[in-house]
């Protein structure tokens, strides 16, 4: 019986030793195995067997700061570290508080344990001193302005330091850059004085720009309006042209209708008698007139030619060359002959008109 007990006992041992070599790694992580003290494998994720008092986890130690994290467990997904602001000082002496964030990943657990004590903590000593090192070379301005050019050197930097640990630094960000109270008010002002500044070139900018285009508009207008006004005066000369062409036309025309009635209706001399008084009654009408026949220049002929007979009578006692015949004379003469009536002219009626009386002609001269 007590043999049976002291068998008991020692199978219960066994069994419990054995449940503490069987181990569950969770996805994304892995356990680094030592055997004996020395490193035997990387136990992936899933069901692992280990041999008791012989094989064993290594734990990883993550320090951030004051605080002390310890597990069998090395995490393979990606890390995010933030850093507290840290003191640095610009090339131009100016004294500023940084903070950044890093994001790293464990690629070689081994490399993890086994090349670096505390991982974590070396990460942040060395972003806090490769961050002062860079932010040391860079003015004021280009610390402010650059960002994207400082994370790029800072995450080289770190990557370049880290790929011995196992570890691959994946991206570097600067969170703060906090300039002291005195350079704040100073680029305030700057700020302040670069948007007037700004404010008065767009605004000279824009009166320019309306300038232009006010003086390109007036200058289209007065364009437009030049070219409207010649082609109104075109149109104008074009139109009267066309109205003298078509008043000619119908002058011609009137012209031609009434010859051509004259010649066929064959028109007596007592028609165009009555269309001649007519015509003189129409000059007539009107004020400030003085309407002359023109038969009267017969009467008017001869009253000259009397004047100058009676002129000549009293001069005959002085012997002068003959003077030419005046013109008056002559155009008395000339009338006179002219107003003979055709010896073919009737009267209305069917008479037959008389002959007109032959006036005698006046005395021009002694030699008539």
């Amino acid at each position: 019986m007590e043999v049976v007990t002291i068998f008991g006992v020692f199978a219960v041992i066994l069994v419990g030793i054995a449940a503490t070599g069987i181990r569950i790694v969770p996805q994304a992580k892995v356990m680094v195995v030592e055997r004996l003290g020395k490193f035997y494998k990387t136990a992936s994720s899933g069901l692992n067997f280990l041999i008791p008092l012989v094989d064993a986890p290594r734990a990883i130690e993550m320090r951030t700061g004051n605080r002390v994290m310890r597990s069998n467990l090395v995490d393979l997904r990606e890390q995010v570290m933030g850093f507290d602001t840290v003191q640095v000082i610009t090339h131009d002496n100016v004294n500023m508080e940084v903070g950044s964030v890093i994001y790293y990943q464990i690629v070689e657990p081994a490399k993890a344990l086994y090349q670096i004590e505390n991982l974590a903590l070396a990460i942040e000593q060395l972003t806090m001193t490769n961050l002062r090192n860079i932010m040391g070379g860079l003015t004021l301005d280009q610390t402010l302005t650059s960002r994207e050019t400082v994370n790029t050197k800072l995450r080289i930097v770190l990557d370049e330091a880290t790929e011995k640990w196992g570890v691959k630094v994946t991206r570097v960000e600067l969170r703060e850059i906090e300039p002291p109270q005195a350079i704040k008010a100073a680029m305030a002002k700057q700020m302040t004085a670069e948007r007037e500044r700004r404010a008065e070139v767009t605004k000279a900018e824009g009166d320019k720009s309306a300038a232009i285009l006010q003086a390109e508009g007036e200058k289209i207008s007065r364009i437009l309006r030049a070219e409207a006004e010649r082609d109104a005066e075109v149109a104008r000369a074009e139109g009267h042209k066309r109205a003298t062409m078509l008043q000619a036309e119908g002058k011609a025309e009137a012209t031609r209708l009434v010859f051509e009635a004259i010649h066929t209706g064959r028109a007596t001399p007592e028609v165009l008698a009555l269309r001649y008084m007519e015509t003189l009654q129409e000059l007539g009408k009107g004020d400030n007139k003085m309407f002359v026949p023109y038969e009267a220049t017969a009467t008017l002929g001869a009253v000259a030619a009397l004047k100058e007979v009676f002129t000549q009578t009293g001069e005959a006692t002085r012997p002068a060359p003959a003077p030419a015949r005046s013109a008056a004379s002559l155009s008395a003469q000339a009338i006179a002959r002219n107003a003979k009536v055709p010896e073919h002219a009737t009267l209305p009626g069917g008479t037959p008109a008389a002959a007109p009386r032959r006036q005698r002609p006046a005395l021009d001269s002694q030699d008539d």
